[in-house]
């Protein structure tokens, strides 16, 4: 279905998901896209370009030798020419949500028009990614990737899939203990089992990386393959936590494979592959997405909103206490 110029500019606003490939540099890629739109922007509707009446002088030949003649013509006024003016639209803001690196796929956010301004609320929700990691036992690298400088190769025979599920469960356990410290709620109450129980859990603020879900969905020595829920990390950090469980289990692993399978509400099913990198399917991607996205910062608002409130009535109720205590002849309850 053709777009028209008006359609496309008010529906541009938003937020879409589109596949990385590895070995491209998600700056690269969001180039394209940049460059994709701009072409297609300015390819929809070419302004009608004004005429103007001149009067072209023409020679004819008459009785009486050579005559010129003034013959009424339409003419372009080159001023108002696309050839002479280029292109209407120039620039298009296309931001970039949780970077991946050059080895890494998956899903990567994108932001176009306010989008941009989204893009930035929901980093601060602080929302859980997940990834698909593949590594393999008996090799050591310097930046535990399989393309990384050998430095060190171990047997890995003793290795079973309990053993490698054993370390993944300290793991798991270990960051439900941080997720719990930073997300600043005492852990004894019964807010932190509710909220640890419906997946809730948020850090306050900026934390280190945080594994709230892990485990092995494939085991075939020496190739393993982890599913994994994290928040605030970066693809070398899994890369370590591969390299960190060969050391764990008395041998050495590298990452062979990092890819995102999903970033806060958007999913490899949403994700534009290269061949869909062009308007139509951008504007269908960030109508998809409005709601969700509305519907997932308006949650979030809620809860910080709720979170201001519960620490405003602490901060009252303590002065309150402390006024009593130092007010002659107060009460207290149960006196």
């Amino acid at each position: 279905m053709a777009v028209s110029l008006r359609s496309a500019l008010q529906r541009l606003h938003g937020m879409f998901a589109v596949y990385k490939p590895p070995g491209v540099h998600w700056k690269q890629l969001r180039d394209t896209v940049e460059t994709k739109l701009l072409n297609e922007l300015n390819s929809l509707e070419q302004p009608v370009v004004q005429q103007q009446i001149r009067f072209v002088p023409s020679v004819i030949k008459g009785e009486n030798g050579n005559e010129t003649h003034l013959t009424v013509t339409q003419v372009p006024v080159l001023a108002d020419h696309p050839r002479v003016t280029g292109p209407k639209f120039v620039g298009v803001k296309v931001g970039a949500g949780h970077r991946l690196d050059l080895q890494s796929s998956g899903v990567l956010v994108l932001g176009v028009g306010n989008g941009n301004k989204q893009l930035n609320r929901l980093y601060h929700c602080h929302l859980t990614k997940e990834y698909i990691v593949k590594g393999s036992f008996g090799t050591a690298t310097e930046d535990f990737s399989n393309t990384g400088r050998v430095i060190e190769r171990t047997t890995y025979d003793h290795i079973t899939r309990d053993r490698l599920e054993r370390i993944i469960a300290v793991i798991q356990g270990s960051h439900q203990r941080a997720l719990l410290i930073y997300s600043d709620v005492d852990l004894k109450s019964q807010e932190a089992y509710e909220l640890a129980s419906r997946g809730l859990l948020r850090p306050v603020n900026k934390s280190p990386p945080i594994i709230t879900a892990i485990r092995c969905v494939h085991f075939s020595p020496p190739s393993f393959t982890l599913e994994i829920q994290c928040l605030h990390e970066t693809q070398q950090y899994l890369r370590k936590v591969v390299h960190e469980i060969g050391l764990e289990l008395k041998s050495s692993a590298v990452c062979t494979h990092v890819r995102r399978t999903r970033d806060a509400i958007f999913t490899v099913a949403n994700a534009l592959i290269r061949t869909q990198w062009d308007l139509p399917s951008i504007l269908a991607a960030v109508q998809a997405s409005r709601l969700k996205v509305e519907a997932k910062l308006h949650e979030q608002s809620w809860r910080l909103l709720e979170s201001s409130e519960e620490d405003m009535y602490t901060v009252v109720k303590a002065r309150v206490l402390e006024k009593g205590n130092h007010c002659p002849g107060s009460t207290q309850l149960g006196d």
